[in-house]
């Protein structure tokens, strides 16, 4: 299958550009990297100083090339790149590979860099790089890095796409286990970003897993495009995400703007396309190894074999900080444990199945493993052993891995307790015929995690949402488009019409006219200052609850007005409930991103937060709001009456559907507080922050 990135991925021949005899230059191990991973086509080494380098004749310059190659490594220095850049042009060639930083002293302005990818740009020309390590297209036998590397059989199964240099390397050269396809360091991504290449690998029949190693997405439709690719593909991505800095909080108004850092959107898109994501570089090539070598995960949990009970109390702590369910067994596997095990072992998981040794110690073992995984609540089993001296694995290891798995048809893992040390070829053989071997029991449990929320993901059904009525889409449009906040009143009255129940604001300006809206909305009712520059009233003691009567709702006028004006909201109260809050922040990538939480107080001082990227379903809601860490309230505590989830589910979902259809006129927006009561829920209090259209269009310009 063709694919645009074809002339720079799997090039019919490849000229280097400052090809060097140089030992451990550039130059030198750019040629060199060629040949050691078997290039197939065409090599042109341009030197006008040399007659041969490691067996093939040399170019004085890309004009003398018997054609025009499809790809030219550039290993000149930066004072000499911009020219071979301009004689690459001019011969037409449609892809390249540059390593370098594209940095000189004493530069001038425009720089070096932005001369070159004005260039690149306007010649459409295919760029790996700059300040990148080159790929490896272990696949088709194209290696453009210009370093050293480990060997590498085609073809591998994981596909590594990364924004760091080292990131790539410190991982396909320093573990055997992991099989790469194709490794890309993208670098400063001048012409091509990190979608495509993505968008390229998911088309390869080898690729089980793709690992990103990433900082930003700098095409964000892309990117978008690629994850639904991989989604719909069943192909498992897991990122590495690094950069969580909080640079736009500080100028948000909403409380949702401060709370939403830059990270978060990226949280809300890895949830809506089920992207794995690990913390570190460990969990990082620990869960492509299982993704890409293990047989796919049931339903269920995880069951583990110990040989210590240390080891196996251990395991119970590290799976609840991990968030791993782990099987509880039924009565006949049980039963069937207590025939083989010594009787002061429990039969329990995870299994201590080691007690006085013997002959038929290894035979009980593997039996016990069998028995565990052919629980029905067994979806994958570990056996978490410690390496044998010198960081070698026994066989007997391996042999009831299979022998269980063979009687099970689950996924089973060897896992040492502590990191391994040394090196045993079985580590790598084992691996890669499908019984993993891992080191480190914190990075395995980050694995099975990660399986267990990619099996989730894929078993997901969502309901499609229904779109706002198009004359209303319009109207809002057009009130929000110059970038103006919006008052309470008619902040409530946007969400009214998308389907988010609000609680009726009155305007009035008078002691006439508050006594006429209480009497409008009914007793007890709420009074809110209208005062306009006020956007968070509780900070100014601008609102007063449960106001009982009119009595009491005139002494509390002449109070309000004295301080904050008389320019007022009357609201009836609502039912006693938990507060929530609902908001919305706009990511500069990406759009907007919805923001689920607690709220009230709580919205300022726990940050009990998960985001989405809308529109979503009532699903997808439960699925964010089970998450939350302050949970329990809302099934009620200390004789409170659990509130009714499912309503605020279904309100947060039309929030969504707001959120998308208004995107690019919303700044922020806040729902806060959102009151969710036994019967129901109900929007008190809102905050809509417009974006003017007007001045985006000039800055995307």
């Amino acid at each position: 299958m063709k694919h645009r990135l074809d002339p720079l991925l799997r090039p019919t021949s490849v000229a280097i550009v400052g090809a060097s005899a140089r030992t451990d230059s550039l130059g030198e191990w750019a040629l060199k990297n060629l040949l050691i991973g078997g290039y197939k086509g065409r090599i042109y080494p341009v030197n006008p100083n040399r007659d041969e380098l490691q067996g093939h004749s040399c170019f004085g310059s890309l004009a003398e090339l018997p054609e025009t190659p499809e790809l030219v490594i550039f290993a000149v220095s930066d004072q000499r790149i911009e020219a071979a850049l301009d004689e690459a042009i001019e011969a037409g060639v449609p892809a390249a590979v540059i390593q370098s930083t594209l940095y000189i002293d004493d530069d001038a302005e425009p720089t070096l860099r932005e001369r070159m990818q004005r260039k690149i740009r306007e010649a459409g020309m295919l760029v790996c790089g700059a300040n990148g390590m080159g790929f490896y297209n272990v696949r088709d036998h194209v290696w453009t890095c210009g370093f050293d590397s480990a060997a590498h059989e085609a073809p591998g199964n994981v596909a590594l796409i990364s924004h760091s240099g080292s990131g790539m390397s410190g991982i396909i050269d320093c573990d055997e286990r992991v099989r790469i396809n194709i490794a890309v360091s993208t670098g400063n991504e001048l012409s091509v970003a990190m979608d495509e290449y993505l968008d390229f690998v998911l088309d390869l029949p080898e690729t089980r897993v793709v690992g990103l190693f990433i900082e930003t997405a700098r095409n964000p439709e892309g990117f978008l495009a690629a994850l639904e690719k991989a989604a719909h593909r069943g192909i498992p991505v897991v990122a590495l995400k690094v950069g969580r800095t909080e640079k736009s909080a500080r100028l948000a108004i909403s409380h949702s703007g401060a709370m939403a850092g830059d990270d978060a959107t990226y949280e809300a898109l890895f949830d809506r396309y089920g992207v794995q994501r690990a913390r570190d570089q460990d969990e990082f090539t620990t869960m492509l190894i299982m993704f890409a070598e293990l047989h796919p995960v049931g339903s269920g949990g995880l069951v583990t074999l110990h040989d210590s009970g240390g080891e196996r109390q251990l395991l119970v702590d590290l799976a609840d900080d991990a968030g791993v369910p782990l099987t509880e067994l039924s009565d006949e596997t049980v039963t069937a444990l207590e025939d083989v095990l010594d009787p002061e072992l429990p039969a329990v998981n995870p299994l201590d199945a080691w007690s006085r040794g013997g002959p038929d110690a290894s035979e009980n073992i593997t039996r016990c493993l069998a028995l565990m995984m052919q629980d029905p609540g067994a979806a994958i089993a570990a056996v978490i052993h410690d390496r044998a001296p010198y960081g070698k694995i026994y066989e007997t290891y391996l042999s009831y891995m299979q022998r269980a798995r063979s009687e099970s048809g689950k996924a089973v893992a060897l896992v040492s307790a502590r990191q391994g040390t040394g090196y045993d070829e079985a580590v790598v053989t084992s691996t890669s015929s499908g019984y993993p071997v891992l080191d480190g029991v914190s990075q395995f449990l980050a694995g099975v995690r990660a399986l267990f929320a990619y099996r989730d993901f894929q078993l997901r059904e969502t309901t499609a949402p229904q779109p706002a009525d198009s004359r209303t889409i319009d109207a809002w449009q057009s009130k929000l488009a110059g970038g103006d906040t919006l008052d309470e009143a008619n902040s409530l009255a946007l969400f009214n019409e998308f389907g988010v129940t609000s609680s009726t604001s009155v305007k009035a300006d008078s002691i006439e006219t508050v006594i006429a809206a209480a009497d409008d909305v009914g007793y007890p009712v709420v009074l809110k200052t209208a005062r306009e520059g006020v956007l968070h009233k509780s900070d100014h003691g601008g609102v007063i609850l449960g106001i009982a009567d009119a009595d009491q709702l005139q002494h509390m006028y002449d109070i309000m007005s004295t301080r904050l004006g008389g320019d007022v909201l009357v609201s009836a109260m609502a039912p006693a409930g938990v507060e929530m809050i609902l908001g919305v922040n706009r990511d500069p990538q990406f759009g907007p991103v919805v923001l689920i939480g607690f709220g009230g107080v709580l919205a300022e001082t726990i940050n009990d937060v998960q985001f989405a990227l809308p529109p979503f379903d009532a699903a997808h809601a439960r699925r964010c709001v089970d998450r939350l860490k302050l949970r329990p309230l809302l099934d009620g505590v200390r004789g409170e009456p659990p509130v009714d989830i499912d309503a605020f589910c279904e309100l947060a979902a039309r929030f969504s559907e707001m959120a998308a259809a208004l995107g690019d006129v919303l700044l922020e927006v806040d729902v806060n507080p959102l009151i969710v009561h036994p019967e129901g829920a109900i929007a008190v209090d809102g905050l809509v922050v417009g974006r003017d259209r007007r001045e985006a269009d000039r800055a995307e310009t």
